[in-house]
């Protein structure tokens, strides 16, 4: 597994690694209460749906530790847990595992037995520590989801690859950062990729820039040159010729995405860019692989249209920051200008996502299985996930 960590963790304190300072420098930012949880999720300081679920939950859990609730009953502190959460979850409300994670959280502490103490500070305590304890298996847990997303995503590749070389390699190609930055390790989309590389049968990894944020340029292409894999970045704009030019001498067999939500009818929101990607996958005979942790599952939104699509700050399009390259050639770290990239006084519509439509995509990798459409051309998740089902959906 990669020794890249995005978020450091022990009880009482919690390091979130700044990942608009990367490739270039590596810098924690210590994080101890739900508003500096809230800000560097907002300011994507860290991103990547199950790293923002797991920082607002331990954001809030060391806030919780050095004594930030001063309540006297159960009561009390179940009201206070609630606003704290309910205040975490507006920092990126398209990433569903935020949701599910604040879900969870405030189920666990409603479940806390604390008859004879509901009225003194013992059932605060006992309160507060199932919090921290099921924050933290959050955290671990989350680790060996990717391991085995990994596992089920890279076997079901090589079972159904449209091309493979003679010594059952492929070549891929990835959008945004799905890898340990955007996770609390191995990753999700980019887990695959590691798991095919380790396994011997990945060939080339490609990654897009991913424009207007630069996740991939940044990070991805950071991640697969720190574990040494074969890759090579592209624009966003040059996937179709990469597809047209390369597939047959490279073997591209698919390309592989991540998801911020997938609703019940396999509708998908991903970073922006993610949709054009499919439809271009669906023309070249790739497969259109999601990977995505049953917590990234949303089954009470029924399709594409009801996700609620976050929309950016014009000047993430128009300007960006770097380490500023010398006239040797080399980056001086030390020294970050911010530029103008576009006329100021135009018009910016900067959407953080889009929605791929189920019909482009031909598989939905979870740490459960691989789910691919039925017989009648739609996805079913009652299989892999039958309790939430039965209770959100109730067939």
């Amino acid at each position: 597994m990669s020794g890249l960590q995005a978020i450091r963790y022990s009880r009482g304190k919690l390091e979130v690694l700044d990942q608009l300072r990367l490739p270039h420098e590596h810098h924690y930012d210590e994080v101890s209460t739900s508003e500096e949880a809230f800000d560097s999720i907002k300011s994507m300081r860290v991103r990547g749906a199950p790293a923002i679920a797991i920082v607002a939950a331990l954001g809030h859990g060391v806030e919780l530790h050095k004594g930030s609730c001063t309540a006297s009953t159960a009561e009390e502190t179940i009201s206070y847990i609630d606003s704290r959460l309910d205040y975490l979850k507006q920092s990126r409300p398209t990433a569903v595992d935020l949701t599910n994670a604040v879900s969870h959280l405030k189920h666990v502490i409603r479940s806390v037995d604390v008859s004879g103490r509901e009225n003194n500070t013992a059932g605060r305590d006992a309160i507060i520590d199932a919090y921290i304890t099921a924050a933290e298996e959050i955290f671990r847990k989350d680790t060996e989801t990717n391991l085995l997303m990994g596992e089920h995503g890279s076997k079901w590749l090589l079972e159904n690859a449209p091309t493979k070389s003679a010594d059952n390699k492929v070549s891929v190609l990835t959008h945004c950062n799905t890898g340990s930055l955007a996770t609390s390790g191995h990753g999700t989309a980019l887990g695959i990729i590691r798991s095919l590389h380790s396994g011997g049968h990945l060939h080339h990894a490609f990654c897009t820039e991913t424009r207007p944020y630069n996740q991939g340029s940044r990070l991805t292409a950071f991640e697969l040159v720190y574990e040494g894999i074969p890759s090579t970045l592209i624009t966003d704009s040059m996937a179709g010729a990469l597809f047209a030019r390369k597939k047959a001498e490279d073997n591209i067999a698919a390309v592989i995405v991540g998801a911020d939500r997938v609703v019940r009818n396999g509708d998908t929101a991903n970073k922006i860019g993610t949709y054009t990607l499919a439809v271009l996958a669906k023309y070249h005979g790739l497969k259109f692989i999601v990977a995505a942790p049953t917590t990234s599952i949303d089954l009470q939104t029924e399709a594409g249209a009801g996700i609620k699509i976050e929309e950016r700050k014009p000047e993430e399009l128009t300007q960006i920051s770097g380490a500023v390259v010398g006239k040797d050639g080399k980056v001086d770290v030390s020294r970050t200008e911010r530029v103008a990239t576009a006329h100021q006084g135009i018009n910016i519509w900067n959407p953080a996502f889009d929605v791929t439509p189920a019909e482009l995509i031909d598989a939905v990798v979870t740490e459960r299985g691989v789910v691919v459409k039925g017989a009648d051309g739609a996805f079913d998740f009652k299989g892999i996930m039958p309790e939430r089902w039965a209770k959100v959906v109730g067939e």
